[in-house]
């Protein structure tokens, strides 16, 4: 451990103390299962930290070699990792399979790709280092699970065998034979090594005839038609035709199950990690492939532009001007950073800013909008007249000029309202009022958006613009 207390020591000098404290108690104190696949906003709620603070101190703890970050593609139904990478270039595929729930799901980044961080060998072994030797149900808890699944502390094993019927760990190139009463139920064969599954639909009058059944796990056949049954005696011969263990195990699907899957909880999305300022900074060139095109269901967009700044520049002379301009910069990228946003790129004296939620943007904008009045009160004048608009929707996260970028209509949008505002209100579209949480925000302060309706050039029919005084 005296490597680990050298690169805590490091990581003082870059996180909050509160963070590392925490960081330091989970890897020496932890069992094994804490520290695999961490779940960075739940661990926050844990230990009374900020999630900020707690998703800024895991992405300068990896960039030191503490943890290791890994993006995993979820079943948006059963909550299963359909597949892991160390990068988001490993999303490649324009759909993903679940076998366990039969069916198929376009990847987008709001929901369907998780972030979690697991120790570093270097740092701490753990059991998970080796996934093929875990246990079967702690492989399902560590490995095939995501993150996202709010799964039992206590009585977890309890749990499961209250939907298990079988189980058992079948070695690379191996054949067994498991022999049971089918109960007239819904039963699963499933697999998660190879992500196989078979379903029977057991129902009518019960037999004694024997059945056979045979199973082949070989990463390419899926057993996804349903079989019907009648209930009675079953005799499933299982061949493991892949270089590593398999783990088949006979589930009923039954309320037990439904009752475990059905235990969610908030989790550290791609979408979230894009839109944080700590992890642009340390991997501004090395998130997506030059041809990636990830979709985002709804990312919230807010622009920004200093109103005559070229007369600004006339007025107080080229090196005043710059020094206020950044200034302003600094400013902004502080306050767009504290409310879970990250500045995606500057164009001239404008700003590209994105955050997971329409409720944060408006914040920033306001604090953003008070912060340039603060700073032209300090001046005792009107330089620094700022210009915020603000829009959500869908996009598509891109590689564009060697960065991670945003494309389509919403990036349109947000741009034209931010032409359309005035340096005293902040605009706003209609999809981002709609949203409660900036509802409430406003109604809070009690602030009254004036509602006006304006054609975009570009846009065909007209849209509703907010003016938030």
């Amino acid at each position: 451990m005296s490597e680990a207390r050298t690169l805590f020591e490091v990581l003082r000098q870059s996180v909050t103390p509160g963070v590392v404290d925490a960081f330091e108690r989970l890897v020496r104190d932890a069992p094994d299962r804490k520290l695999c696949r961490i779940n960075a906003l739940a661990f926050a709620a844990a230990e009374g930290l900020g999630e900020e603070e707690v998703i800024a101190g895991f992405m300068q703890a990896t960039r030191l070699g503490i943890f290791d970050l890994f993006w995993n593609v979820l079943c948006p139904g059963c909550g299963g990792v359909l597949d892991a990478g160390t990068s988001l270039k490993s999303v490649q595929s324009t759909e993903y399979t679940c076998a366990l729930c039969a069916a198929g799901y376009e990847p987008t980044l709001d929901e369907m790709v998780e972030v979690t961080f697991t120790i570093s060998p270097r740092v701490r072994h753990i059991a998970a280092h080796n996934p093929h030797e875990l246990p079967p149900s702690e492989y399902f808890r560590q490995v095939y699970w995501g993150s996202g699944l709010d799964l039992p502390e206590e009585g977890y094993d309890e749990k499961v065998d209250e939907f298990v019927l079988e189980a058992l760990e079948l070695p690379p190139g191996e054949k067994a034979v498991i022999a049971l009463q089918l109960p007239a139920e819904f039963v699963i064969v499933f697999e998660p090594v190879t992500h196989a599954a078979q379903f029977l639909d057991v129902r009518g009058e019960p037999t004694k005839e024997r059945r056979n059944l045979t199973l082949v796990f070989d990463r390419t056949h899926r057993h996804n038609e349903t079989l019907v049954l009648q209930p009675g005696p079953l005799r499933i011969q299982m061949e493991n035709h892949v270089d590593v263990r398999t783990l088949p195990s006979v589930c009923v699907a039954n309320e037990a199950l439904h009752a475990l899957l059905g235990r969610r909880r908030p989790f550290l999305t791609a979408k979230r990690l894009l839109s944080n300022q700590t992890f642009r900074d340390l991997y501004r060139t090395d998130t997506l492939d030059i041809d990636q095109r990830l979709k985002i269901t709804s990312l919230t967009f807010l622009f920004t532009d200093l109103r005559g700044s070229t007369e600004l520049y006339e007025r107080v002379g080229d090196l005043a001007a710059f020094d206020l301009v950044r200034t302003h910069f600094k400013v902004l990228s502080e306050i767009v950073a504290a409310e879970a946003g990250a500045v995606v790129k500057t164009i001239g004296d404008a700003v590209m800013a994105t955050f997971p939620t329409p409720d944060r943007a408006v914040a920033a904008a306001m604090r953003i909008r008070d912060a340039m009045r603060a700073l032209n009160d300090t001046r005792g004048s009107e330089d620094l007249l700022l210009k915020i608009g603000i829009h959500e929707g869908p996009c598509i996260a891109v590689n564009l000029n060697e960065r991670q970028d945003y494309f389509g209509q919403t990036v349109n949008i947000a741009s034209r309202v931010q032409h359309l505002a005035t340096s005293l209100e902040i605009f706003a579209t209609g999809s981002v009022l709609q949203d409660p949480r900036a509802s409430d925000l406003l109604s809070h302060r009690g602030v009254s958006p004036v509602a006006h309706n304006v054609t975009l050039r570009g846009i065909a029919s007209e849209i509703s613009i907010f003016a938030i005084p």
